[in-house]
């Protein structure tokens, strides 16, 4: 099968789940002001494990595969797959794709392209109303770019950031029409971090396609994270069928 790689978005968006640094901004209503004052430890470094999953509703295929992911303390991005299964296209073209293309991304130094803050975004109020436990501020990016969405920033009462939701405002090919992303963060060890992503794509010929990312962390800026239960989040299960195990990238 030959046809655009749908999710060759998420290489695009993965980096963006863990730039979201504070800075500070006037103007804004109160509790934006809090996320943007907060003074949090950013994540600098880490080691865990990644569960992806893609599928292609018009071809019915689909693949998963699991690896190993760290961010050094200088900057780089390294991952090894552990186990796959599934449509090889998907493994290959999709999945592998999306590593590599966060990989290429921080050595890049693009990360802080993809920051929530005055320099990338517009911040105000949204249609919905706000609950007493969360907040939705609008975002609107400043310039057409593939790593920043335009959507909704939910943020609980102190200001840490919740969950992000929108669409990338840039498609990132002529193929891709449409990029709806769902990116959700938690807090491990103290520090706010990634701990799920969705994406759809809408892509010309080959349809909807999605993708799902599950993290899961065993050390933080350089403090191992003692037992995995402890995690906001857990890895998805194994799908049924066989496994690759230790298979190459």
């Amino acid at each position: 099968m030959r046809h655009p790689t749908p999710v060759r978005v998420a290489a695009l968006v993965l980096c963006a789940l863990a730039a979201c640094l504070p800075a500070r901004a006037g103007g804004v209503e109160r509790i934006v002001e809090r996320f943007l004052a907060r003074a949090d430890e950013p994540l600098s470094a880490y080691r865990g494990e990644r569960r992806l999953e893609a599928r292609n509703q018009r071809f019915g295929v689909e693949g998963w595969l699991e690896a190993e992911v760290s961010l050094s303390s200088n900057g780089a991005f390294a991952y090894t797959v552990l186990r796959e299964g599934g449509s090889s296209y998907i493994r290959n073209k999709v999945l592998r794709k999306a590593l590599q293309g966060e990989q290429d991304l921080v050595a890049q130094g693009r990360t802080r392209q993809a920051s929530l803050t005055p320099e990338n975004y517009a911040f105000g109020e949204t249609p919905a109303e706000s609950s007493d436990d969360v907040g939705r501020v609008s975002l609107r990016p400043l310039r057409k770019d593939i790593l920043l969405v335009d959507g909704v920033m939910t943020l609980d009462p102190e200001g840490d950031l919740l969950s992000v939701e929108g669409q990338l405002s840039k498609s990132p090919s002529f193929w891709t029409t449409k990029v709806h992303v769902v990116r959700r963060y938690g807090r491990v060890a103290g520090v706010r971090v990634p701990i799920s992503l969705e994406s759809s794509a809408s892509v010309r010929i080959a349809g909807t396609s999605r993708m799902t990312i599950a993290y899961r962390y065993s050390e933080i800026n350089g403090v191992p994270v003692a037992d995995g239960k402890d995690e906001v989040v857990d890895m998805l299960p194994l799908p049924a069928g066989d496994a690759v195990d230790n298979a190459g990238g």
